[in-house]
C-alpha cells in the first residue's frame, strides 16, 4: 500500500447518532472523508463528503481508496460490507468498528500491519471509548514480529511465516535469528544461533537482503538499504532498465524487495524510464549534481566516454554510493548498450 492511501482515512455511518460521532472525528481527522447514507444526510454537504444510496456498492467502489475506515455501525453489518474486498493482512486497509452510541471502537481488521489496533485506540481517545483489541499478541502484552518489522522499516517477504514467530513471542521459546547488520539490536531477548531454525525446527528470523532456501517456519524480513545507481541513453525504455536491474539481483542473490531507492545523475531526473522504473517499484528517485558525483573519488569504472559527454567519470557507481549515504559499492557497473547499474548498500549502524 503506498504512503499517500495509507494515510487516507474514509468514515461511514448510516444513521443520526452515527453522524453526531462521525463529525467529532472529522474535526480530529480533519482530511478525512464521510461517507453518509442519503437518508440521513445533511442539507449542507460539507466538503469530503460522499452521500450514498447502497453501502455495499459504496464500499465496494472506495474500500481500497483508503488506508484506514471507520464504520459506526454494528459489526454485522460491516462485515458483510468488506468481506468481497478482503485479500491478504499484507495489503488490506485497517478497519475499525465503533458502535452507535460512541462507547467502543473495535479493531477489526489489519490490527497490526494495517494499523487498525493503533486507529482504534485514536478513535477511542477522541471519543472518550473503549478501544477493543483482540489480537493475542496485545492482549497478552508481549511483542508482535509484524509490528516489530513496521518499526525497523522492515519487508515481510512471507506474512505466513508470521504465526510461528508470534507463537514463539507468546510462549517466551526461542527464536532462531539471522541479523548480520544488527538491525534489531536487543529488541528479541530470547534468541537462538540460526542453525537451530534448520538443524532444531525452531522458528526463525532472517533478516537480510541475501535471497536463500529456507524453512517455511522462517520469517524473512527484508531491510531497504540495496540502492541501485542507475545510468542511461536519452529516452531508454523502462522495461530495458529493468531487466538490466533485476538480472544484476538476481545474479548476485540479491532481493528487490531490498531496494530503497534509484539514484543517478540530475541530467535524467526527467528521463521517463527511469521515472516510471521508481514508480513502478514505488521506490524514491534520488538525483545528484555533476559536482556531487565528481566529489566521489573511489569508484572502480570510471569511463572516459562519460567523463567526455556528461562531465563526471561515474554516473551509475557514484550515485548508488551517495544515495547510499556513502556505503559500500557491493555490485560494480554493470551494462548494457544503453543502460549502466551499480547498486550500493546503506550502512545501518
Amino acid at each position: 500500500m503506498d504512503t499517500v492511501k495509507k494515510n487516507k482515512l474514509a468514515v461511514w455511518v448510516l444513521t443520526p447518532n452515527g453522524l453526531a460521532i462521525a463529525q467529532r472525528l472529522t474535526r480530529h481527522w480533519q482530511d478525512a472523508h464521510l461517507f453518509c447514507s442519503q437518508r440521513i444526510a445533511p442539507e449542507s454537504i460539507a466538503d469530503r463528503t460522499t452521500c450514498f444510496d447502497s453501502l455495499m456498492e459504496a464500499v465496494g467502489a472506495r474500500f481500497n481508496d483508503f488506508g484506514g475506515h471507520l464504520f459506526i455501525m454494528a459489526c454485522g453489518i460491516v462485515v458483510r460490507a468488506i468481506a468481497p474486498h478482503l485479500v491478504h493482512k499484507t495489503c488490506d486497509p485497517a478497519v475499525v468498528v465503533i458502535d452507535d452510541r460512541g462507547n467502543y471502537a473495535v479493531s477489526l481488521v489489519s490490527g497490526h500491519l494495517g494499523g487498525a489496533n493503533k486507529l482504534a485506540g485514536q478513535a477511542a481517545s477522541v471519543l472518550g471509548a473503549v478501544a477493543v483489541i483482540t489480537t493475542a499478541t496485545d492482549v497478552n502484552q508481549k511483542l508482535a514480529i509484524d509490528v516489530l518489522a513496521g518499526q525497523h522499516g522492515l519487508k515481510i517477504e512471507n506474512p505466513e511465516a508470521i504465526k510461528h514467530i508470534n507463537m514463539a513471542l507468546l510462549e517466551d521459546t526461542p527464536v532462531a535469528l539471522h541479523d548480520p547488520f544488527g538491525i534489531l539490536g536487543s529488541a528479541l531477548a530470547n534468541t537462538a544461533p540460526f542453525e537451530d531454525a534448520i538443524s532444531l525446527r525452531l522458528p526463525g528470523l532472517f533478516i537480510d537482503d541475501k535471497l536463500a532456501q529456507l524453512p517455511e517456519t522462517v520469517l524473512v524480513l527484508r531491510p531497504a538499504g540495496l540502492i541501485a545507481g542507475i545510468g542511461c541513453n536519452r529516452n531508454t525504455d523502462k522495461e530495458e532498465i529493468k531487466t538490466l536491474l533485476f538480472r544484476i539481483l538476481d545474479s548476485h542473490g540479491l532481493a528487490a524487495a531490498s531496494l530503497a531507492a534509484i539514484a543517478s545523475i540530475d541530467l535524467k531526473a526527467n528521463e521517463a524510464g527511469l521515472q516510471e522504473l521508481a514508480g513502478e517499484l514505488d521506490l524514491p528517485f534520488l538525483t545528484f549534481s555533476k559536482m556531487q558525483l565528481q566529489d566521489v573519488k573511489q569508484v572502480p569504472n570510471p569511463s572516459e566516454q562519460v567523463n567526455k559527454h556528461i562531465g563526471v567519470p561515474s554516473v551509475c557507481e557514484a550515485a548508488a554510493i551517495l544515495a547510499a549515504r556513502k556505503g559500500p559499492l557491493i555490485v560494480p557497473k554493470h551494462k548494457t548498450r544503453n543502460v549502466t547499474v551499480a547498486i550500493a548498500r546503506r550502512k545501518f549502524a
